[in-house]
């Protein structure tokens, strides 16, 4: 595998194409926003700068890396002579058995299409093929570049040679493949979201604030990340349509959505994204930050 397509130039999409590109995979990023093909390279510059000047990766790196990537808005130019699509939009079942179906219109039969869902069925997706052997999930940990686990997700009729391939593949990226089967949240999010949810049910009834729950996880269990803040990282809209679909997937109310999360993602509280979840992001509050008078 040598030429490679991100679907999606977000958050997830632009952390891929900057892992492949940075390994010497000409990289072709995808998305139909012009604009966001714009403020995913730039993010792509500058984390590249940090690693730069971390001393990392060199100057010479860093263009090179920047020179194997390729933006489109058109998804049939993008997938092209492609030998893998890596699909990274918007966490929408609807959307992706859209974009699957026009991937299989498009793509070689032999191209292997991967989704880097964090949730949805992947035999679901592949359902949306005429060859769904060729079908696989990879699902990277955020921030791509940095994060070393790459779930590995074999949908119902995904072969063993494409799933051989991309164990192999993610290897060469220098990520740690684990490979996992095909049920609602698979292993990462199975686990992670219900502690998610439970430490905003812990919090939505009053049990401890935002920073009384975020420093036990941290300290009593040695996580790096409180669960409130992780899931202002995460997206709420994210965490909340992850706990969805397992919800609809396994029929268990433990996997029903606090009322706290599903009311915070309506009145567009999203987290980091949207300047706003459980922590405030905005401009104003960097600034006290940089001051130091806010510490949290």
């Amino acid at each position: 595998m040598k030429n490679i397509a991100v679907i999606g130039a977000g958050t997830m999409g632009n952390g891929i194409a900057h892992t492949f590109a940075q390994f010497g995979y000409k990289t072709n990023l995808i998305d139909k926003s012009e604009k966001t093909l714009e403020k995913g390279m730039e993010i792509i510059a500058g984390n590249l700068d940090r690693m730069v000047a971390k001393e990392k990766i060199s100057e010479e790196d860093k263009k090179n890396t920047l020179k194997n990537i390729t933006t489109f808005t058109q998804l049939s130019e993008g997938v092209k002579n492609v030998d893998l699509v890596v699909e990274a939009a918007t966490e929408n079942v609807d959307l992706k058995l859209s974009i699957f179906k026009q991937l299989d219109e498009f793509c070689a039969a032999d191209t292997v299409l991967a989704s880097n869902t964090s949730s949805i069925s992947i035999t679901k997706i592949a359902a949306a093929v005429s060859n769904p052997e060729r079908v696989i999930g990879m699902h990277f940990m955020n921030p791509v570049p940095v994060m070393k686990l790459v779930e590995i997700i074999r949908g119902y009729s995904t072969s063993n040679e494409v799933t051989s391939q991309i164990m192999e593949l993610s290897k060469k990226l220098k990520k740690e493949p684990v490979e996992v089967n095909d049920y609602p949240g698979f292993v990462a999010n199975r686990i992670l979201m219900p502690m998610i949810n439970e430490s905003i049910e812990t919090l939505y009834n009053g049990v401890a604030g935002v920073q009384e729950i975020d420093t036990v996880m941290k300290l009593g269990m040695a996580h790096p990340m409180g669960p409130l803040q992780l899931a202002d990282f995460i997206g709420l809209d994210v965490c909340l349509s992850i706990l969805e679909v397992m919800y609809s997937g396994f029929k268990n109310p433990k996997y029903a959505a606090c009322p706290l999360l599903v009311n915070m993602v309506q009145a567009g509280k999203l987290g980091v994204k949207s300047g706003e979840g459980f922590y405030d992001y905005s401009e104003s509050r960097k600034a006290e930050k940089v001051s130091g008078q806010f510490t949290s």
